[in-house]
């Protein structure tokens, strides 16, 4: 079948057993099961009322079981257990408890890709968020800024794939005799470079030329919603600062930083959320060789290519365990900002 044909039986079939469902969950409700009639009308209607909104809510929920808890609870369960291929081909899980997880623990490629997500948790979500807090204060002050903006955030607009190849581009390296097409490479030789350099081999620096690509894509993201939070500041007291002497880096960093403060630390832990998972770019840039291991990828050779399934459901139980706190944190620091 053609692929935007199916598409779009995909789209119809979807929305209209949406439309479907809510349709005669809502006549059942009212014609069926709470029937308004005689002395029992009042209260009928009000039983129909407490009913309703769960039954808009009863396909999210689903949804959010089927897709959510129950993976996360399997997951749970294969990590405390071992698979086992029997010799008629049938296969068990042995309760192993936290083997696996001591098993992970004992390899040093886990304490290589937690330590690679240490640092790009300490530089990434920084260099976006100060990069896009940047953009949104100079694009304010531009004739063009929009433009500008559009420019910026045009990376998001890119898979993490896709930016890896970019990048993995501007990295490349050719034989010295030949024509270098990484822009990296022509410029080290340019400015005096003896010989190219396999930039994504040079170990520790290999990591951060990683991180630059998320970097570049997060900048456009960091800048939109601060730029939004900027607008969102009171005239009335940047021209109080300035009435009283304020030169534009007091005004930006005494004035408009702390009262976007909580704006600035939702896409910080947004972006740390996001370079907890990162997987993409390291996968299709490196693979996790030179020692550019993250725990997505330590996960994936686990249970894809190791088809250990126990150790890679325990490194997923990790990501899912330093994600949570943040993700928590993020949720409650929005609701304090809407009320």
């Amino acid at each position: 079948m053609n692929p935007a044909l199916q598409a779009l039986i995909t789209i119809i079939v979807g929305v209209g057993g949406c439309v479907g469902y809510f349709y005669l969950s809502n006549q059942f409700l009212d014609k069926v099961l709470f029937v308004p009639r005689g002395k029992n009308a009042g209260r009928n209607i009000n039983r129909a009322n407490m009913i309703r909104p769960w039954l808009f809510l009863l396909p999210a929920l689903l949804a959010l079981g089927l897709y959510l808890a129950y993976p996360v609870v399997e997951t749970l369960r294969l990590s405390l257990t071992e698979r086992v291929t029997r010799p008629d081909g049938t296969t068990i899980y042995n309760w192993v408890g936290l083997d696996n997880y001591r098993q992970m623990m004992a390899e040093p490629k886990f304490w290589e890709a937690l330590r690679n997500n240490a640092m790009w948790l300490l530089v990434v979500p920084a260099l976006a968020t100060a990069f896009g807090l940047l953009a949104a204060q100079l694009t304010d002050r531009l004739k063009w800024g929009n433009i500008a903006k559009s420019l910026i955030f045009m990376p998001m607009a890119i898979s993490f794939v896709g930016a890896a190849v970019i990048f993995k581009l501007i990295y490349d390296m050719r034989p010295v005799d030949q024509e270098q097409i990484g822009v990296l490479n022509a410029l080290y030789l340019y400015f005096g470079g003896t010989e190219p350099k396999a930039w994504l081999t040079v170990p520790l620096w290999n990591n951060f030329f990683l991180m630059a690509v998320l970097v570049w894509i997060q900048t456009g993201f960091a800048m939109v919603i601060l730029s939004a939070a900027l607008r969102g500041i009171p005239e009335e007291t940047i021209e109080a600062a300035i009435v009283d002497g304020a030169n534009p880096f007091q005004v930006f960093f005494k004035i408009k930083v702390p009262q976007i403060k909580g704006t600035i630390m939702v896409v910080w832990t947004t972006i740390t959320i996001v370079v907890l998972k990162v997987f993409d770019i390291v996968f299709a840039m490196t693979n996790g060789q030179w020692g550019t291991q993250v725990l997505a990828n330590y996960m994936y050779d686990k249970l894809f290519r190791a088809n250990d399934w126990g150790v890679g459901s325990a490194s997923a139980m990790v990501i899912m365990l330093l994600v949570t706190p943040i993700l928590v944190w993020n949720v409650r620091n929005a609701r304090k900002e809407m009320k």
